[in-house]
């Protein structure tokens, strides 16, 4: 197989590149769009139609076989591949490519019956059946030997075919909590593995000792009952580590068997953004990572009484800042295209939403988006789902013109666009790392200590604040080059080690700029304390001392003072004992402890250390944290209200508005408006082209 060549950018562009981008894209494409279609489900005469009119609008490539095993596999070992590539050959017709997709989401029914060991058994014993989708076991060895067998006929088939550009994975790949016998059986396996086929490191590790837990063998260990109260949660823990991987592993499987055939095409899979679940970049094999987005389907997260026409204002920007920074490209298998069906309200959405949820993906850096779905469906769970044409299969829907504006935008760009990276100085210069665990929301959610407390939400009051300072972040894990980053912030990074912890020094000394936040080190990767003053693991960094840590009654919030302003919390408050180097930033008051500060920061080295041991109640704490150490660093930030953002890439500034008021953006010295104007109307967006 032949390596896949990344492509450096120009040395002269006038900013440090982060990642290689590979050549599976091309930038003066700017972004691809697509649809999926299922022949499948549409008489053969109106293939061509279809994708006739697919192309019309501007669509440049499609989606196959998603959930079509049934077809392709008929009978366990024969094989149909002719309609499929009538299809595919129709598409080529229409200059449509194809994204080729394995259908494991969808085992057939006489897989089902055969095979019923293969059932996903819940934690409380219901087996789940033929007739939904997703309901085989990741673990069942029978499983993976039958999806496998289909891959490879499938990849030998289409892997060497110009018409298909790329592959993408089952569908919506989640972790599986699955009790199905052979899941606890490979369980155990995990842990011989882990701890060295050695029964005392796992009893070490889960401190077995507590409440008579210990094992004496691999054999007496039972997957964890989750909704057992006071279970084990160091098992717990291990149990989500594995089932994370059971994920994984079965993606990274399916993905080296259509590399064995393959040339030249490149393989993800369409994530969900749980990002909790751990198993997100989880697959090294896999080109890149990609995933789904639905913004409107009766929640009310946007802004103002219709906001839930529009969406959460930083839904699809923190997808894009967490898929983006896993491997360097991102794309999005599934926006929504209008109504949708699965909701507990399914509004529609506003009219402009769908160009402005586009536009939002496009501006995270994205090379391609894909629509599910091209036509509605006249049965089956999803009939009130909306596609780019109607149930007549020819009306254009309101979304549907919403894309065909916007894939007339992105053409009329092409010709103009710079490189990737092209981007002010001043935007590079906030560029902002969140350092991200899933782990220790896993460890807190089992111990929250507070009903308030939400992991996810406090990460979110620092993105919310760094996306108004028109920042761009990149949200990372271990594994990536802190020194990238001007500014680094670790919310809530509750399990650590020396070794993280010697990073983060290191980072700091030679000129970073780390904020670390409440309970942060408080554990060891175990989920255990250690046997030292609580909290310590990073004193030495911070200059702290943690006295003890207060937890307050949503009804009765405390106070802390900052430069004279008032913040009410509740969740988690740490008191603590500066050292002498240590400068603090406000005060609790009217609590035993007035007077005591919970924020600090210190230099260290050619860097500094911020240290934010409290959780503000509606993250203005947080933001004026932020506000003031980005002033003591000279580093220039924006005063975006929620909900306008503001993106750059390929020479493009980006600006959109999810508010429910319109927006008047100043264009920088120079700059030019080539789409929309810089009054921004709700759902509106401007894009405009640098100073040459």
């Amino acid at each position: 197989m032949k390596k896949l060549i990344f492509t450096l950018l120009c040395a002269c562009l006038t900013t440090g590149m982060l990642f290689a981008q590979p050549a599976w894209f091309n930038d003066k494409d700017l972004t691809l769009t697509g649809a999926y279609y299922y022949p499948e489900h549409w008489d053969e005469s109106q293939w061509e139609r279809d994708f006739k009119q697919m192309h019309e609008l501007g669509f440049e490539f499609t989606h196959f076989a998603e959930f079509a095993w049934a077809q392709l596999e008929p009978e366990e070992g024969k094989y149909d591949f002719t309609w499929l590539d009538k299809a595919v050959a129709l598409a080529d017709k229409y200059q449509l490519k194809v994204i080729m997709c394995t259908s494991t989401a969808t085992p057939p029914v006489w897989l089902s019956r055969k095979y019923p060991e293969i059932l996903i058994k819940q934690e409380d014993g219901t087996i789940l059946d033929h007739g939904a989708r997703q309901h085989a076991s990741f673990a069942s060895p029978v499983y993976r030997e039958l999806s496998y067998k289909m891959i490879e006929k499938l990849a030998q088939h289409y892997g060497n075919d110009p018409r298909i550009i790329g592959w993408q994975l089952d569908n919506e790949p989640a972790v599986q909590f699955d009790y199905n016998p052979a899941a606890e059986v490979a369980f155990r396996q995990f842990l011989r593995n882990k701890y060295h086929n050695n029964i005392k490191e796992v009893n070490d590790a889960w401190g077995t000792a507590f409440w008579s837990e210990v094992y004496s063998s691999f054999d007496e260990i039972t997957l964890p009952k989750t909704a057992q109260m006071f279970m084990n949660h160091h098992q717990i823990l291990d149990y989500r580590r594995f089932a994370a991987g059971q994920t994984n592993d079965f993606l990274n499987e399916q993905c080296l068997l259509i590399k064995k055939h393959a040339r030249n095409q490149w393989v993800t899979t369409n994530y969900i953004p749980n990002y909790d679940e751990g198993h997100i970049g989880g697959s090294p094999d896999l080109d890149f990572v990609s995933y789904t987005r639905y913004m409107v389907y009766g929640d009310n997260e946007g802004i103002g009484r219709r906001g839930y026409r529009v969406g959460n204002p930083l839904r699809i920007a923190f997808a894009n800042d967490f898929f983006r920074p896993v491997q360097g490209t991102y794309g999005v298998m599934e926006l929504q295209p209008g109504q949708v069906n699965w909701g507990s309200i399914n509004p529609q959405p506003l009219p402009g939403a769908v160009r402005l949820w586009l536009w939002s993906v496009f501006a995270g850096g994205s090379d391609f988006t894909c629509t599910y779905r091209y036509r509605q469906p006249l049965y089956g769970t999803e009939q009130y789902h909306y596609g780019i044409v109607n149930t007549d299969g020819t009306t254009i829907t309101p979304g549907g013109r919403e894309f065909e504006q916007f894939m007339k935008e992105i053409k009329q760009l092409r010709t103009q666009a710079k490189a990737r990276e092209v981007k002010p100085a001043d935007y590079r210069a906030r560029r902002t790392a969140i350092l991200f665990n899933h782990e220790n929301a896993w460890s807190i959610e089992r111990q929250k200590q507070n009903r308030t407390w939400n992991t996810m939400a406090h990460v979110e009051k620092y993105y919310r604040t760094l996306k108004s300072f028109g920042a761009p972040v990149d949200i990372i894990n271990e594994s990536k080059d802190l020194s990238q980053y001007p500014v680094v912030i670790a919310p809530a990074y509750q399990m650590a080690d020396k070794a993280l912890v010697d990073r983060w020094t290191e980072y700091v000394k030679q000129g970073g700029n780390l904020v670390l936040t409440c309970r942060t080190a408080q554990k060891d990767r175990y989920g255990r304390l250690p046997e030292a003053p609580f909290g310590s693991m990073i004193d030495e960094l911070t200059g702290n001392e943690m006295e003890f840590y207060d937890l307050l009654l949503p009804e009765e919030p405390g106070k802390y003072v900052m430069d004279g302003k008032e913040y009410t919390w509740n969740t988690w408050g740490e008191i603590l004992k500066p050292g002498k180097d240590c400068h603090t930033w406000g005060k609790y008051i009217e609590e035993f402890y007035e007077g005591k500060p919970a924020i600090s920061t210190r230099k260290l080295g050619k860097g500094s250390i911020t240290y934010v041991g409290i959780d503000s109640t509606d993250g203005a704490l947080e933001k004026d944290v932020l506000k003031k150490l980005y002033a003591e660093l000279n580093i220039p930030v924006m005063d975006l209200p929620y909900g306008v953002t503001m993106e750059y890439r390929n020479g493009l500034g980006i600006v959109l508005n999810y508010s429910d008021k319109p927006y008047s953006f100043t264009l920088p010295a120079g700059a030019k408006a080539l789409i929309g104007t810089t009054d921004i109307p709700t759902a509106g967006v401007l894009v405009f082209a640098l100073k040459q």
